[in-house]
Order: C-alpha cells, then sequence, then structure tokens
C-alpha cells in the first residue's frame, strides 16, 4: 500500500496512541502519515497593545497540538500535519478525502459502556468514511 494514512489527534494519550499506531501502519506499508487536529469554532483572542499584538485562534491551537505530535512521530516515515474545522469525525473524514488516504486511524476511546450507545468518534467515522478505517486499541493510554 503507498498513499496517506490520517490520523486525528486532540492532545490526550489515547490520540497519541492511535497516532503511534498509524505510524507504525505506514511504515510497514510504506504510506506516508498525515496528523489532523480538529476544531469547532472560530473564536479568536488578541493579545499585547499597540503596535505589538498577537491574534491567537482555536485554529492555531489545533495546529500546534497535530504539529507536536507529528513532531513527535518523525523518524521513518513522512509525517505532515493540519488543523481541520468541524467535530472530529467530520473533520477527519473531510481531510482524509481531500488528501485522497487510503486509511483513517482512530482510536477505540468511548467504544464501551455509555460512549458505545452515544456515539464516538471512531463509531462515526467508520459508518461514514469513503476509505478503509483502522481502529486501534487505545484503552490504558491514559
Amino acid at each position: 500500500m503507498t498513499g496517506t494514512i490520517v490520523v486525528g489527534v486532540d492532545g490526550s494519550g489515547t490520540a497519541k496512541k492511535a497516532a503511534e499506531a498509524a505510524r507504525d501502519l505506514a511504515a510497514a506499508v510504506g504510506a506516508s502519515l498525515h496528523v489532523v487536529s480538529a476544531f469547532d469554532s472560530d473564536r479568536t483572542e488578541v493579545f499585547g497593545s499597540g503596535s505589538d499584538q498577537w491574534i491567537v485562534s482555536d485554529a492555531d491551537g489545533a495546529e500546534q497540538v497535530a504539529r507536536t505530535v507529528a513532531d513527535s512521530l518523525a523518524g521513518d516515515v513522512k509525517v505532515t500535519y493540519s488543523a481541520a474545522r468541524g467535530k472530529p469525525a467530520e473533520a477527519l473524514i473531510k481531510e482524509a478525502e481531500r488528501l485522497s488516504a487510503r486509511m483513517i486511524v482512530v482510536g477505540n476511546r468511548r467504544m464501551r459502556g455509555i460512549g458505545r450507545v452515544l456515539g464516538s468518534v471512531a463509531n462515526s467515522v467508520a459508518h461514514n468514511a469513503t476509505c478503509d478505517v483502522y481502529i486501534a486499541n487505545t484503552y490504558d493510554a491514559d
């Protein structure tokens, strides 16, 4: 398999474990890895005064999360990253479609108990993605 594998991260230990599984899978099949962090709003804040001002947005925070994880995974696999607007499952699917990804990797967080009934990112991605989906076992990561 060549092509791209997409993985979603949110800064949690379980997302990091899913990203590591995605990296290992990408290395095994000769694919590149794209790390995505979702943001759902356009909140921005301005800091500073006068001509020294900084604008910080949710998109910036999401990109920083994706970059941090991507940097930690660098090695034998080509790793890229981005922030994507939308709820996590929607953002992952849109980003995978934009990149013509071969696979999305998600963790199985919240797939037990009440989360299984109410839904989870993994469940939504598995039911709506147009590419293959790999659900990594991330229990005991947090």
